[in-house]
């Protein structure tokens, strides 16, 4: 199991523990409820997402409990009146708190879609509620920096990208977790020490600016780290000139090699990297060292990445930083948790015992859908053909027509040779007694093997074709149904019937 941090059961909104008193309070704490969580539309304009975050979600929810200074700060909050927020029954139920729901999710480093559930909560309504905060703080973000590292490492066509991020997260927390996603969507290493210790990621670096402007020249630097570090050489070169540090990389690295040692290569943190990459190029062959790597840094994200890769540059190695770790052009995935049906208490023996739940809304793609849903992918001669939302209360027959809920004209229908994969799978609860997490390293190969099989004009960047995901029909026509028998229940009320 990784070495995961311990997870307090105070990373809440407030609003989840006064709903949970709530349910508590009116009787309907052990009322059975299912909660998905989705996300509305592909970040960075893109075509596809990579989930991530699951293992800190598994890991947070098997040790969920709170602790005595927990329950001692709530016990200090106070209600608009001055009088406790909580009382002391309510708070001795939280110190007996287990947590008994069942959880099915998406697998780390699984290709993901809009309004396809990523994971689904079935439990007692306070438990379920209690936890949404967490799990969409662990969901979103990581969903978010696997997909923008995977577009990266897209864009760098096979070519290494080492995730530089660390000084310039969203916090320590932020950035160990932006680490972790970021290997989980193809990066080949990180440069943050922790994230490699807690999650046996490769850790690169050698040395800053600072290194070279503590010596009287650029060369007696070189010199000097070779000789401090001589199996980790790759010499920063454009602290002053850059071809001419290219050409000191070049000295340094001959005594370094009459030494015994190689010169691993060169990084590049400014200027036309293009330009400079391939002049670079000539002066590491002609000097000897045509093995040498160049790797460039300085504010790359996917877009520059390719760009760079279109002007013919000689870089071996992209070091991403800022824009990766902080997804810097989309800062949120927006996923939500969303309840989807109820049922009461010992109503197991009878699955027609659940309610399904409607949310309405003047936006169509706020609009949840209910039922005990799960999520099948299809595909054919090793293609992802389209995903099929469902529900577990009403299964589907032999074929398979699936219906873009905000457009029904979409409609597809799946071929009968397409073969089917239940992309939800028990990672809590029933059926999941053996479920460990797969080390960080399965969920990186699992992200390049989805991706070989997503479609290429779903992975591109400027106009990505949409992936067809849609409600199996039977799902669609039920959906449809509630909204009008709502919105009908609405309409009367108004009228006072």
């Amino acid at each position: 199991m990784p070495d995961m941090p311990a997870y307090s059961a105070l990373l809440t909104d407030l609003y989840e523990l006064t709903m949970a008193c709530g349910y508590w309070r009116s009787g309907r704490a052990d009322t059975e409820a299912c909660f998905h969580v989705i996300f509305r539309s592909q970040p960075f304009g893109g075509g596809f997402s990579i989930a991530a975050g699951l293992a800190n979600a598994v890991e947070y929810l098997r040790s969920f409990h709170f602790a005595e200074d927990d329950l001692a700060y709530l016990a200090t909050l106070a209600g608009a009146d001055g009088s406790p927020l909580f009382d002391r029954e309510f708070l001795g139920r939280l110190r007996d708190f287990e947590f008994a729901s069942h959880v099915c999710a998406v697998p780390e480093g699984t290709v993901v879609f809009p309004n396809e559930p990523l994971l689904r909560v079935i439990g007692p309504l306070w438990q379920a509620q209690l936890v949404e905060t967490a799990l969409l703080n662990f969901i979103n973000f990581q969903t978010l920096i696997a997909t923008k590292a995977a577009r990266v490492v897209l864009a760098a066509g096979g070519g290494p990208v080492i995730e530089f991020g660390l000084r310039r997260a969203q916090g320590p927390d932020g950035g160990v977790s932006a680490s972790r996603a970021a290997y989980v969507g193809g990066c080949e290493g990180t440069s943050n020490v922790l994230a490699g210790k807690r999650f046996g990621i490769p850790v690169r670096g050698t040395h800053a600016h600072s290194w070279v402007m503590t010596f009287d020249t650029e060369l007696e630097s070189f010199d000097a780290y070779a000789e401090a570090m001589p199996n980790n050489c790759v010499f920063l070169v454009d602290t002053f000139d850059t071809l001419e540090g290219v050409g000191h990389a070049v000295e340094a690295g001959r005594r370094l090699r009459e030494a015994g040692h190689e010169m691993v290569g060169i990084r590049i943190d400014s200027g036309d990297l293009a330009w400079l990459s391939k002049r670079a190029r000539e002066i590491l062959d002609e000097g000897g060292f045509p093995n040498a790597k160049i790797m460039a840094s300085n504010e790359l994200d996917e877009h520059l990445v390719a760009s760079l890769r279109e002007q013919g540059a000689r870089i071996d190695i992209w070091g991403v930083g800022t824009k990766l770790a902080t997804a810097h052009d989309d800062p949120a995935l927006g996923g939500v948790y969303k309840l989807a049906a109820v049922r009461e208490p010992g109503g197991a023996a009878s699955r027609r015992a659940w309610q399904p739940r409607i949310k309405l809304s003047e936006e169509t793609a706020k609009i949840n859908t209910p039922g005990l849903l799960g999520v099948r992918r299809f595909s054919r001669d090793g293609r992802f053909v389209g995903d099929m939302v469902w529900d577990e209360l009403h299964p589907p027959g032999d074929g398979f027509t699936i219906v873009d809920p905000a457009d029904p004209i979409r409609e597809k229908s799946i071929q009968p040779e397409a073969s089917g994969e239940e992309l939800l799978v028990p990672v809590l609860g029933e059926g999941a007694a053996d479920y460990v997490s797969p080390p960080v390293q399965a969920s990186r190969e699992r992200t390049f093997a989805q991706l070989a099989m997503l479609d290429e004009s779903h992975k591109r960047f400027l106009n990505p074709h949409r992936y067809p995901v849609g409600l199996e029909a039977g799902l669609y026509d039920e959906r449809s149904s509630l909204i009008v028998a709502a919105r009908e229940a609405v309409a009367r009320e108004k009228e006072g019937v």
